[in-house]
């Protein structure tokens, strides 16, 4: 993800900011940043992360996870999500749910990200997410440099301008606006966050593998729709299914030549840390995939 973006005028009482922080010693995520936010007036902290934003195929995901000043260091293991081995990912959830105050799921529907564009479903995804829980934080910490989660200010910004004319995406109307803090490789350096990119990845790749059973030819249950060499081959065979993102550069489909996309990315179920070119940002300000 690319840093400098240009902040975005927010809603009475929150604020949008981006944090400068070290990475933490051994490579362990901890919730120096959560607390140090918590020190500092917000009652409730968060940390958001979101998977499948460069699939082909399914849903873009987002996970939240809450803490309180009261909460205990996070569970031995937690990290970002793609450093992990899949039974390592199963076997926290359990383990992170127990530990939180409150976690969510939110997703956007490949429709949606046709529909909206990559950036809109985003936002539609984690909003979802903090509509589930029963009291939104006050403060989310965003891994990434973009604040995609705040509604569009006017004048838009590069990343909500309607470039190929799609919808305007709905609303998700929530009690109370959250004040995001933008922080680069937050999935690396807060515990919050990596919590959350562990449940939102093991939510998705189970979605994926259900889905796998009505379209086998894709190999879904081990791609989870990212673009593997067999989900190419098979997109290139069989054509694409309601489940694809459509207004995509799809392998064969037109548009962008084929190897416009990374057909080289290992499936998800290889051992811990191959898959982690899988969760790159392959999208432009469009939404499409990019070179």
């Amino acid at each position: 993800m690319t840093a400098g973006t240009t902040p975005r005028r927010r809603a009475p009482g929150t604020a949008s900011r981006k944090a400068k922080v070290t990475l933490p010693a051994r490579g362990v995520p901890t919730l120096r940043e959560e607390r140090r936010l918590l020190r500092d007036g917000h009652m409730l902290g968060a940390g958001m992360d979101e998977v499948g934003r460069g699939a082909l195929a399914g849903p873009v995901s987002v996970g939240i996870v809450v803490v309180d000043a009261q909460v205990r260091t996070a569970p031995t293991g937690v990290k970002d999500s793609k450093l992990l081995a899949p039974a390592v990912r199963e076997a926290l959830v359990p383990k992170v749910r127990r530990w939180a105050l409150a976690h969510a799921v939110g997703h956007a529907e490949p429709d949606e990200v046709d529909r909206y564009g990559i950036i809109a479903a985003l936002r539609l995804a984690g909003r979802r997410a903090l509509a589930q829980l029963p009291a939104v934080p006050s403060c989310v910490i965003l891994d990434g440099s973009h604040d995609w989660l705040t509604p569009p200010a006017a004048p838009p910004t590069l990343f909500d301008l309607d470039l190929l004319g799609r919808e305007v995406a709905p609303d998700v109307a929530l009690a109370a606006e959250p004040a995001v803090v933008t922080m680069v490789k937050a999935d690396l350096r807060c515990a919050a966050v990596a919590a959350a990119s562990v449940l939102a990845k093991v939510e998705r790749d189970a979605m994926m593998v259900a889905r796998a059973a009505d379209h086998p030819e894709y190999g879904w249950e081990g791609n989870k729709g990212y673009s593997a060499p067999e989900h190419g081959a098979a997109i290139r065979r069989f054509g694409p299914c309601a489940q694809h993102r459509r207004s995509w550069s799809l392998p064969g489909q037109g548009g962008e030549p084929d190897d416009a996309l990374d057909l080289t990315a290992a499936p998800v179920d290889a051992p811990a840390g191959a898959d982690a070119r899988a969760d790159l940002d392959l999208t432009g300000a469009d939404g499409l995939p990019v070179p």
